[in-house]
């Protein structure tokens, strides 16, 4: 095939022809062999059932790939951000790998108090006012639930991953895993009103090949739990779950 791709004259000498069969082969790996490796797209939709009717937003549920076999683990990617603005943290879900370093900067007019609760990263940030930020390192995976002490109907969540093959649904629940190496992988998936039996059962493993690979089937079940009321210290009722329902 070689050959073929990089015909050699009779009349090179075996050194010249060497060096030209050697020229080629790097250049079909470089031009072909990388693109081989991530030309695959995992792609597909989920479904979010709501209790109530007039909920119909899929959006927020993240998805990823675990490849089954040696390697394929995620460092920390570029440093994501988690603003507060008008008393909510934007995004509401950010998805990272495990190492990356996230800044919270304030762009309110008052105070902010960003801690965690849960799985995942525990953080305290303390006190800190207006135009100001805390970064921190996000290095453990998991989920992390994240409050304001001052506004408890403040909440987002961190969901940390040891893979760099995951996405997040939009509004109606599509989504797209690009440049996704062909070979085994085990499809989970995360939504914070979900109920973890649930999320566990549409767990599953995924044979990715080269091109388009198409997800279906997943439909999530929302609780669509209301706001809990404050505890009377000020900070936020979790409850069992450790969970707070406020957006």
């Amino acid at each position: 095939m070689l050959g073929a791709l990089c015909p050699i004259h009779r009349g090179l000498s075996s050194v010249l022809a060497k060096l030209l069969y050697a020229s080629c082969f790097a250049l079909l790996l470089l031009g072909g062999g990388v693109l081989l490796a991530e030309d695959s797209t995992v792609h597909g939709s989920v479904r979010v059932v709501h209790r109530s009717a007039s909920e119909s937003d899929s959006g927020e549920v993240v998805i990823w790939l675990t490849p089954l076999q040696s390697g394929g683990s995620a460092g920390p990617g570029p440093m994501a951000r988690l603003l507060q603005k008008n008393k909510k943290f934007v995004p509401h879900v950010l998805a990272v790998t495990r190492g990356t370093q996230i800044e919270f900067p304030n762009e309110d007019l008052f105070f902010h108090s960003v801690f965690s609760i849960h799985q995942g990263k525990t953080i305290d940030l303390g006190l800190y006012e207006s135009g100001a930020a805390r970064k921190i390192r996000f290095s453990q995976p998991g989920v992390s639930y994240i409050f304001c002490k001052i506004h408890p109907e403040m909440s987002a969540v961190v969901v940390v991953l040891q893979t760099r093959f995951f996405a997040m649904t939009d509004v109606a629940g599509n989504f797209q895993i690009s440049h996704v190496p062909p070979g085994r992988y085990k499809l989970e998936i995360w939504h914070e009103l979900a109920a973890t039996g649930e999320l566990n059962a549409q767990t599953r493993e995924l044979n990715v090949v080269s091109g388009e690979n198409e997800v279906s089937g997943i439909v999530l079940h929302s609780s669509d739990a209301p706001e809990e009321q404050p505890a009377k210290d000020g900070d936020p009722d979790y409850g069992s779950s450790g969970k707070a329902r406020t957006r």
